[in-house]
Parts: structure tokens; sequence; C-alpha cells
């Protein structure tokens, strides 16, 4: 492969459906309030009905990874996705939207099989807050096949959602694509996507970024969970026993470097009001991957993933409506 990559990014292809929700629709759905729910088919038409019925509906490509690398593009670094979407309507929009902001997507279409291309609908409340149910659909069915060596070994960063971990196609993808990324001396990075993930995998995870990855980026209730306590200082600690570097976001604390004895304290930026916290740490990461590869400080980096965080509160929706590049710029960071 001729081209080199800063990131290539591997997770879930889904196209969001979001919409404003009340407190009493959340709790009458019996959806847990500011996490996601996986649900099948019957339970995503039924909840989806539920939701165009509402005026301010809005439907675009999402999914975690997804986001982030649509905002490494938006700094201007050379993107690149592996993710699985179905030959059908969604698929293509997906695809689309992809290409759109510039990122080489090329994982082959699933053909001859009734799966769709998956969905995370997403209610809004007043708070900010986003309750996701989702509807893996064919985005579940990534596996090894999908994973491209040559695209690995031309990326400085190989990026893993780990909402995939929930699947052993998707376990099986990380590892192959880590394996490739080590042996050409290429970095790996992994979210931990959710304290629900973490919950559930808690032992195969530590496993897992210990043998394979570099960099771990979670939120404070993920760290809490991933080591059982509720001191942050001592779960940031023991993070650092277990990878090379780490970002941890606070929301409104802001976030955290933290590299063998080194640590930085990074500020959030301000933003006028809250209105969608859908994608905040995926665009952190964003940021955060697109300084690394550009080799700036790691609070430089902490800096770009906050700014890019503040944009994307702002509004509804995980990924960027303005250039971060230019953002960025504005902001002295690049």
């Amino acid at each position: 492969m001729s081209q080199e990559f800063d990131v290539t990014a591997v997770g879930h292809a889904i196209v969001d459906v979001l919409a404003p929700a009340t407190e009493a629709f959340i709790a009458d759905e019996g959806l847990p309030k500011g996490g996601m729910t996986l649900i099948d088919q019957h339970r995503a038409i039924n909840l989806y009905d539920k939701m165009v019925s509402r005026d301010e509906l809005t439907q675009e490509s999402g999914g975690s990874a997804g986001n982030t690398i649509a905002g490494v593009a938006s700094f201007g670094g050379k993107a690149a996705y592996i993710g699985k979407v179905a030959h059908d309507e969604l698929g293509n929009v997906f695809s689309r939207d992809m290409k759109k902001m510039g990122v080489s997507f090329d994982t082959p279409f699933l053909h001859d099989d009734p799966t769709h291309t998956a969905r995370c609908l997403i209610n809004i409340t007043e708070d900010g807050q986003r309750t996701m149910a989702t509807f893996l659909g064919a985005a579940a069915l990534v596996g090894p096949a999908d994973v491209d060596p040559e695209l690995i070994k031309a990326s400085q960063i190989t990026y893993l959602e780990g909402y995939l971990f929930d699947t052993p196609s998707g376990r099986a993808a990380f590892a192959k694509a880590c394996e490739i990324a080590r042996s050409v001396g290429r970095k790996t990075a992994i979210t931990l996507s959710d304290r629900f993930v973490v919950d559930r995998w808690r032992t195969d995870l530590m496993a897992f970024i210990e043998q394979h990855i570099d960099l771990v980026f979670a939120n404070e209730s993920e760290l809490l969970s991933f080591f059982q306590t509720d001191d942050f200082h001592k779960a940031a600690r023991y993070l650092k026993t277990k990878t090379d570097l780490a970002f941890i976001t606070r929301s409104e604390l802001g976030s955290v470097a933290i590299k063998a004895d080194i640590s930085h304290d990074i500020p959030c930026y301000p933003v006028s009001a809250v209105v969608d916290t859908t994608g905040a740490g995926d665009q952190y990461a964003a940021g955060v991957l697109y300084g690394l590869t550009q080799g700036l400080h790691l609070e430089t980096c902490g800096r770009l993933g906050a700014l890019a965080a503040a944009e994307v509160i702002s509004h509804y929706g995980p990924r960027p409506q303005v250039s971060y590049a230019q953002l960025a710029r504005d902001n002295g960071l690049i």
C-alpha cells in the first residue's frame, strides 16, 4: 500500500438516529439513562417508530470509532476505517458519509445476508445526556477477514472501539490488527467505550490491554469500574501499570494524560450550552490521536481533544460541524 495513514479505526459501523426525549420517556422504555443498551431488531423497529414522530429527529452516520476517525480527518489527519455495513440504504449512507469526510473506507459490504446495517437510537434529555439503544446488525459481523494487513501496516496508530469486544469475531479482528501493527513497530490504542462493557469483560479486557495495547482512552466512570474502586487517583495509578499511555476524561473536571511518572491535568474548553453529549469522548480521542501522530506534546494532544469535545457537545450529533483544523489554528494549538 503506497499511502500512509495517521490512524485506522476498527469499530461498529452505525447510523445514529437522534431525538429529544423526556425523563418520563426514558423511564417508561426501561432504558438506563446515560448508558447504552443492546436491542434486537423487533425492539429497534418499535423504538424507532416512537422516535420518528418527533419533529427534531435527525439521522446521520455514527458509531464510536467512526465518529473518532471522522474527527481525525477533520483535523487534517490521514484516516481510514474498518467496519461492516449491509448493502442497503443505510449502508450506502454510511459509506458515502465516510468518504465525504475524507476517510478511506473499503471494507466489503455484507452481501447475501438478511442482516441490516446497524442503527443507534439516541434519546437526548434536557440536561444533554444521551441514552442509547443499539441494534448492531451488520456492524457486529466485523471479523479478522475484514482486517487488511497492508492498511494496518501503513497506519501510525490502529484504534479499537471497545464495544466490539462483545463479539468473538470482534476480538479476533482486534487481535489480528494488533499483532500486525506490533510486527512492524506501529502503535495500538483502545477506548473502553462504556462502563457496561467494562463490567462484562473486565478480566478479558485487562489481559488484552496488557498484551496488545499501547494507549488507553477511558472516562472516569469506566476507569473506576475497571479497577473496582471509587478512588480516581488510585485507579489512575493502576492503569499506569497496564499500558504505556492513557487519557482519562472527567466531564467538567477536564481530563488527565498519564504516562509513567508524568501526569498532565487538562482543562475543559468553555461552551455556552451543553446541547448533546453524544460523541464527546469520541471527539476527544480524535484530537489526541491527531496530536500524537503529529508528534505534539501530550498536553497539547489533550487540549486538542478537549477542544473537539467542546465543539461536538454544543450541537446535536456526534461528528464535527466545523473544521477542527481551523478551530485548532484559531486556538493556537497547531
